[in-house]
């Protein structure tokens, strides 16, 4: 085998497959080479996808004339000097790979000027070879127009999906923009159709409700928090936006769409036992962090950042959203609408709204009927239980607690802003008038202007899930040894893990001995967790610290103790007693977070007086 030394072409080509692999990619490098030229208005158009033409049009800089050829130079740069410059790098592009990538894999025809020059440059090069250069009049910013991107590498352009997919992809980095730099007026033109277009005053809630709409904006509640040295601002959905998809996770670093699993899993953790399994939140969320923290040159795209400091990080996302969550009243307001009633204004408005292709469509009627059945599944599945009474066995025994849990008043799921001060107490309780129970399953409670609609099961299992968690948090777990001791063979990987929590799962109520080389015994396990088979609630809690080591240190147990809960908690289907049923609210009061259940169900749902009226026409 003989070793040479490749071609410039070839070295070229191979360099621009690592960045650039779809028309998405060119109007991302360009937009962002726009923002970092200081542009406040930026326009982005393509025409079949952007497979055969891209237009980027911004009011920028400009590039210097004699500048221009080299700027096509592979890792020709004005954003860094040297690798030192990596560590605190602030600019979008700093590599200087964007035009030389793009110039080789297509053709590429650049007019620029600068301020106060009277004419500017236009120049050409296709396949990285210079074409022609001239001088022309034209207005103040950068114009780059890309046709037949891979024409010269057909091949790659085989890996190509359909046009309007193509499409979307661009959609799809178009928004990422208008959403992290909402002071630019960005417009976007899909074959010769305009589809956004922002008016760049600053306003992320704006940009939000011209892209996904008024179901999405009015279920937002505002995140702003700081802690050392870095800050979080931005908007996080309700759990009833919770989708089976993670493409709403949405978040930035200094300005900079990511992707990072350390900003993933703390955002998902945050949303436990608000949503459901496998449901995933809406969110809109900024980093400010000091740059030399990050590490962006992590791979070709730029997508992807390291921290030096990610338990930090995980902490202020992780801690910073559950609070919000806790704070925030999220009882679902049900109505009885099936939209037949918008008035003509209210579609006037939905027409006159700005087409999105990808947008969601409105989904509230859909996720309550889909609850409904996963309700209704879940009493299927589970074994009837014996009836309690409150007078013969108290449902979970009073703990007092240093300082009673409050409960925000109900808020009216259209309402965008918490109400602060007025705080349900438990003497207040006095407000409810319970009025009966239906279906063997629900209660209806009337307080103030609200019918109050509360699954039984779902209020019990999450008292009793606070219980656990309490018991947990305050060392109070017992331990139970087993008549067999339960021999593990690790890895090294899951050795290591072991020996570094080590004090958490004994915290947990596990004694475990090392019999040396690879092989443990569990000699007693949390007397909690009896109904579950100890080797897999191991297993379970070593694999979630594997995959997640700056979990909190019960959290790797949440869900085992949401199922205990479920398990132990009063089914549907079975008749309460009114004095029972008053019990049961008392205490679900009294939890830190009542409104949902620890698999993320409502538990309770609500329906105004106005609602009422409206339904019997008393107004309208």
């Amino acid at each position: 085998m003989m070793i040479q030394v490749l071609d410039q072409n070839t070295i070229n080509q191979i360099a621009a497959g690592e960045v650039i692999e779809r028309p998405a990619a060119v109007v991302k490098e360009l937009v962002e080479n726009a923002i970092d030229s200081g542009a406040t208005a930026v326009t982005v158009e393509i025409k079949e996808g952007g497979i055969r033409f891209i237009r980027i049009t911004d009011n920028g800089c400009g590039i210097r004339h004699e500048e221009i050829p080299l700027a096509f130079e592979r890792h020709a740069t004005s954003k860094i000097t040297g690798i030192e410059d990596l560590l605190r790098v602030k600019s979008l592009g700093f590599r200087g790979e964007a035009l030389s990538s793009i110039a080789a894999v297509s053709q590429v025809e650049l007019i620029t000027k600068e301020a106060g020059a009277i004419l500017g440059p236009r120049y050409e090069i296709q396949g990285g070879t210079e074409m022609a250069k001239e001088e022309i009049g034209c207005p103040d910013g950068t114009t780059f127009i890309v046709r037949n991107l891979f024409y010269n590498t057909p091949a790659r352009g085989k890996f190509l999906k359909t046009k309007t997919t193509e499409g979307n992809y661009v959609n799809d980095v178009v928004v990422h923009f208008i959403l992290s730099h909402p002071e630019i007026r960005f417009k976007f033109i899909w074959d010769g159709r305009t589809k956004i277009q922002t008016s760049g005053n600053g306003n992320v809630k704006d940009n939000i409700y011209n892209q996904f709409g008024a179901d999405i904006t009015k279920a937002l509640l505002p995140i702003d928090i700081e802690k050392q040295g870095m800050k979080v601002s931005g908007f996080i959905g309700k759990p009833e936006l919770s989708r089976g998809t993670r493409s709403f996770m949405n978040y930035y670093i200094n300005g900079r769409y990511i992707k990072s699993p350390v900003v993933q899993k703390a955002i998902e953790s945050a949303y436990s036992g608000f949503t459901m399994t496998n449901r995933f939140p809406f969110t809109t969320l900024f980093l400010d962090i000091d740059s030399s923290l990050l590490d962006v040159n992590v791979h070709p795209s730029k997508m992807e950042v390291r921290f030096t400091n990610q338990e930090d990080v995980y902490g202020l996302f992780e801690t910073g959203l559950h609070e919000v969550l806790k704070q925030a009243v999220l009882i679902p307001n049900v109505t009885l609408s099936d939209g037949s009633e918008r008035t003509a204004k209210a579609k006037k408005e939905e027409k006159k709204q700005i087409p999105r292709p990808n947008s969601p469509e409105p989904f509230e009627t859909a996720r309550i009927r889909q609850e409904q059945a996963e309700n209704e599944q879940t009493r299927q599945e589970q074994a009837s239980s014996a009836l309690w009474s409150v007078d013969q066995k108290p449902m979970i025994e009073q703990r007092k607690h240093p300082e009673p849990a409050k409960v925000h008043p109900i808020q009216q799921y259209e309402q965008q802003t918490m109400p602060q001060g007025e705080l349900l107490k438990e003497d207040d309780s006095v407000s409810f008038r319970l009025i009966g129970q239906v279906f063997d399953t629900y209660w209806l409670v009337e307080w103030k202007n609200e019918l109050l609609i509360i699954d039984q099961h779902a209020a019990h299992e999450k008292v009793l899930y606070e219980q656990l968690i309490h018991e947990l948090d305050t060392n109070h777990v017992y331990s139970q040894n087993l008549l067999t001791p339960i021999v593990l063979t690790l890895t090294h990987k899951e050795k290591e893990v072991l020996q570094t929590y080590w004090e958490t799962f004994a915290k947990l109520g596990f004694e475990i001995d090392d019999f040396g080389g690879d092989e443990y015994a569990i000699k007693a396990v949390p007397s909690h967790f009896l109904h579950l088979a100890s080797r897999q609630l191991f297993y379970s809690i070593l694999d979630e610290l594997l995959e997640n080591p700056m979990a909190s240190r019960y959290g790797s147990i949440t869900d085992r103790c949401a199922s205990i809960a479920c398990k132990a908690a009063v089914k549907g289907n079975h008749t309460l007693s009114f004095a029972e049923a008053e019990t049961l609210f008392k205490q679900m009061l009294q939890a830190k977070e009542p409104y949902h259940c620890p698999h993320g169900r409502p538990t309770t749902v609500s329906m105004s007086k106005q609602e009422f009226e409206k339904k019997f026409k008393r107004i309208v």
